[in-house]
């Protein structure tokens, strides 16, 4: 441990405050910035580091999560790829993205590293971490339905990104409704509270609320100024668009004004 910025600190606490509570507040913040202390005061990370990072983290972990059943399919590599066709990613973002994806289903990848660097890297931006949790779903369901095990590690990395239980199986119900398609009309209305993760019996008022949240969560200029990859922009841009068109379907339906 280094004594001289500790010292230093509560030095010039207690001389300003004049009070013994100035000195441990000094001390505390003296060690703090003393680098031999071996304590970095944490800055915000750049929108271009978490974009890198939330790409990089999104294909191996979509890797990681097809081969877990103990094979990659011909559907779920079908489904990367289609991720990847979705983005409009270019010729090196798609070699980048292939990369990525090897690698997390290579032997030995440390998903729970991987999945604790991205909630870091993106720290308090929740939305973003949510739109994660989002894709990995959306390739899941799309590969092979959700195995098992790929459902264990979807709610194990949910969980550690911030997501409870109940947001999970909303989240799961809402792309499950949207990948079944349009059905009979009193499917569709369901599939509408679905997109808006909520249930039927809900009040009008709560409904504006969960409308007026989906929209903040998945609001494209919102996202990439967090640091969503551009290339990304555009599923939350469709998202948006799912969730004013359910909402104004269940007003609809309502006669809500």
């Amino acid at each position: 441990m280094s004594w001289n910025g500790i010292l230093f600190g509560a030095l010039i606490g207690l001389l300003i405050t004049r009070s013994p509570w100035g000195a441990v507040a000094g001390a505390i913040i003296g060690y703090m910035l003393d680098p031999r202390a071996g304590v970095r005061v944490a800055t915000p990370n750049g929108a271009a580091s978490i974009s890198n990072e939330f790409f990089r983290t999104t294909f191996e972990i979509m890797g990681y999560v097809a081969k877990s059943d103990g094979r990659v399919s011909e559907a779920e590599i079908d489904a990367a790829r289609r991720v990847m066709h979705e983005f409009n990613l270019g010729p090196a973002d798609v070699a980048a993205a292939i990369a990525c994806f090897t690698t997390g289903k290579s032997a030995g990848y440390d998903v729970e590293l991987s999945v604790e660097r991205l909630r870091e890297t993106c720290g308090l931006r929740y939305d973003l971490l949510r739109a994660f949790v989002d894709l990995q779903l959306r390739a899941a369901l799309a590969g092979n339905g959700i195995s098992p095990p790929a459902r264990r590690i979807l709610q194990g990395i949910a969980e550690r990104l911030g997501l409870s239980a109940l947001e999970f199986a909303n989240m799961e119900a809402s792309l499950r409704a949207r990948q079944n398609g349009p059905r009979a009309r009193s499917n569709n209305l369901a599939q509408c509270y679905a997109e808006l993760e909520v249930d039927a019996s809900i009040s009008d008022q709560d409904l504006i609320k969960a409308y007026r949240r989906q929209m903040s969560r998945h609001h494209p200029d919102k996202l990439v100024a967090n640091g969503l990859p551009e290339s990304m922009a555009q599923m939350a841009k469709e998202k948006t668009q799912r969730i004013q068109e359910a909402y104004e379907s269940i007003r609809a339906a309502r006669g809500m004004r």
